[in-house]
């Protein structure tokens, strides 16, 4: 019977991302996509993978699906214009033999490796208690994969200067998308009202539950960033100006915290982002903390998109 669900499991994401690939139109494309991305996380719960698993449904599935949605109604206009520029044979079938090309190779990297593969496995086992952090998956992306972490972080913020680059010389410092207004007696508002109390403590928890349990800052702060989407949407509160001088602090505050900890490694222990003994956990802690507000505010604002009008409501 687990064979005849798994094989269903992998056919289902086998089409999904096929459908994902040949749609012609971008919502339907994309609606593909967030089905693999959530039909992908309940393949990591069963392989045990829950941290993995909550980071897939929360930024595979979620956020990056609602960033397509956003580009694709942005692109609406000039979808059916790219559709007419049809591409020709040639290039189709260039496109095929590449693709299979790129497939083969990888498929011949997989076969070609070891057996058994080299692994640091055994090294990570045998000093993993030493961070005294409980979650395996905190302690390797904080400890033993800590420049990894951090190079994701200053990603995440380049990714938002990289939105704002595109706002008009006359929004700069302005408010980011348009001011939303719902009905507040609608089933919207009244959502608006009752989610993000629950939403906040949840993802708090999950943030908080994450150096000893699955969860961790990405996932609680998509949640976070979620609820406060969910309140602009509404109409009940709107998107603050890029130009506040708090929110640049919040932005940096995170990545900051993370350098800063990371240069102490190098006048104590003797290397960058290395922990003195007994006080790796402490200062895990503190690197998720710093993090946490600045990855809400990047992801609720890579959503809200560049700014669009002036500072002033």
């Amino acid at each position: 019977m687990t064979i005849v669900v798994n094989s269903g499991v992998v056919f289902l994401l086998l089409a999904l991302a096929l459908w994902t690939v040949v749609a012609r139109e971008a919502f339907l494309a994309i609606v593909g996509f967030v089905a693999y991305g959530l039909l992908l996380a309940l393949v990591w719960v069963s392989l045990s993978g829950i941290d993995v698993a909550l980071t897939e449904a929360a930024i595979g599935g979620g956020l990056t699906g609602a960033l397509l949605i956003g580009a694709a109604a942005r692109l609406r206009a000039t979808e059916t214009e790219a559709r007419a520029q049809a591409c020709g044979r040639p290039t189709r079938v260039l496109a095929l033999v590449v693709s299979a090309a790129v497939a083969v190779a990888l498929a011949l990297c997989v076969l070609v490796l070891p057996d058994p593969a080299p692994t640091l496995a055994h090294e990570v086992a045998a000093d993993i208690d030493a961070t005294g952090v409980g979650n395996p998956i905190t302690a390797v992306l904080l400890a033993f994969r800590a420049v990894d972490t951090l190079l994701e972080a200053l990603v995440l913020v380049i990714a938002l200067i990289g939105v704002w680059s595109l706002t008009p010389d006359g929004f700069w410092g302005g408010r980011p998308g348009m001011r939303h207004r719902a009905n507040p007696d609608g089933i919207f508002g009244y959502f608006a009202r009752v989610l993000p109390p629950i939403g906040v403590i949840v993802g708090i928890y999950i943030f908080w539950t994450g150096a000893d349990h699955p969860g961790g800052k990405f996932q609680g702060a998509t949640i976070l960033a979620t609820m406060w989407m969910l309140v602009l949407m509404a109409g009940l509160a709107d998107a603050p100006p890029i130009g506040r001088r708090w929110l640049r602090i919040g932005l940096v505050v995170g990545p900051l915290v993370f350098i800063a900890i990371g240069l102490a490694g190098v006048l104590v222990p003797g290397a960058f982002l290395a922990y003195p003994a007994g006080f790796a956990k402490p200062l895990i802690i503190a690197i998720e903390v710093a993090l946490m507000p600045t990855l809400v505010l990047i992801l609720g604002l890579l959503l809200a998109g560049a700014p669009e009008r002036g500072a002033r409501p």
